[in-house]
Formats: C-alpha cells, sequence, structure tokens
C-alpha cells in the first residue's frame, strides 16, 4: 500500500510512502472510534456547574406554620425546594467528566479512522514543508495548491514548527498538529489529514508500539 508524495504545488514529486497495513488497513472498528472521541469531550468539559441546596441558601429557618390544624399542607422553612427562591433538590455539582482508556483502544481507534480515511482517499502525503517567514497567505496558496481551500484539513509535522503554525493559525478550518498531539477526535474531524513526508513513518510507529 503506497501514496504518492507531492510537492508544495501539488505536483506528484515521483517518490511514494509506504502504508502499513496494520495502520490503514484494518477493518474499521467504530465503537473503538466513539468511546476515544467520548473520552476527548468529556475531558473538555469544566465541570464547574453548581446549584444552590437549601442549606446553603439565605433565609430563616424558622418553620412557616404549626405542623398540624391548619389543614394544608406541612411546611418547613422559607429555603424549602417547594417555595420559589428555594434550595434545588438534587441539582448538579462539580465534578471531572474525564475517565480512561486503555492504550490499545485508543490505538485501535485511531488505526481504524486512518483506515477508513484512507479508503475515502482523503489521506494525502506532502513533502516536508520549509517555511522561513510565517505568512497566512502562503498557506492559503499551499490549500489551494492541494485543492483543500473551504475544506476542514489537519495537516501533521513531524515535530513542531513554529511557522507553519503560526501561518496556519488564522484560517479556521485547518489545524496543525504534531503527530504526538493527534487524537481520534482530530482525525474525525477533519475532512482531508495532510501528513507531512517526515510524520508518516513516525507517526505508524508510534501506533505499533
Amino acid at each position: 500500500m503506497e501514496l504518492v508524495v507531492l510537492n508544495n504545488s501539488g505536483q506528484d514529486t515521483g517518490r511514494k510512502v509506504t502504508l502499513d497495513e496494520s495502520v490503514f488497513g484494518i477493518e474499521p472498528n467504530n465503537h473503538a472510534v466513539y468511546l476515544e472521541v467520548k473520552q476527548y469531550l468529556a475531558a473538555q468539559r469544566q465541570g464547574t456547574h453548581k446549584s444552590k441546596e437549601r442549606s446553603e441558601i439565605s433565609g430563616s429557618t424558622r418553620k412557616l406554620k404549626k405542623q398540624k390544624g391548619s389543614g394544608s399542607a406541612r411546611y418547613g422553612d422559607i429555603k424549602s425546594p417547594i417555595f420559589r427562591g428555594g434550595g434545588r433538590i438534587f441539582g448538579p455539582k462539580p465534578r471531572d467528566y474525564r475517565f480512561k482508556l486503555n492504550k490499545a483502544l485508543k490505538r485501535l481507534a485511531k488505526k481504524s479512522v486512518l483506515s477508513q480515511k484512507l479508503k475515502d482517499n482523503s489521506i494525502k502525503v506532502l513533502e516536508d514543508l520549509n517555511i522561513e517567514t510565517p505568512r497566512t497567505k502562503d498557506f492559503i496558496s499551499l490549500l489551494n495548491a492541494l485543492e483543500l481551500t473551504g475544506k476542514k484539513s489537519l495537516f501533521i509535522l513531524p515535530e513542531a514548527n513554529k511557522n507553519v503554525y503560526l501561518s496556519s493559525r488564522n484560517l479556521p478550518k485547518t489545524r496543525v498538529l504534531n503527530y504526538t498531539e493527534i487524537s481520534s477526535y482530530d482525525l474525525v474531524n477533519a475532512g482531508e489529514i495532510v501528513f507531512l513526508e517526515g510524520a508518516i513513518e513516525k507517526f505508524q510507529e508510534n501506533l505499533k508500539k
């Protein structure tokens, strides 16, 4: 299984990279993908929601009327949840939504997404970028050459590259990440995935550990 390497003009360089069948050619496991995406989104939640219970409400603790003889329901104090302005019953409390998944399942999820993306012809390999000065205009020209204008795209780098990142950060549909930062959510959320030539082998090795 091979993919051609494109240059910055979107032309075939004549080189090819070999894709590992165990990473890009498996039968996708949708449930594994679902679990990792769920884990990612859960970790984004702040969990700072809070409502006050009756013990936290300011107000008198005096019993509003006598227990018996009034002919109506029994009342406690004014902070009772049955009254407007009273405490809330079983309201939300601060909590941590994160949960753990084992590494093997997370690797399976990434392999599943990559295998499906390859079937959909949504993966490209680009020769390593050498941007000397950060310019959004130059990155837009690259997107035009790769026919990615207006599409959600994810560029995967072999190492941190500040100039590439700065050139792309103003483009709302484009993300640039190091290969070690990728989650299944990033892969699923991208319409097109662009591997830099130096990142493809490192990424494959990372998923086979």
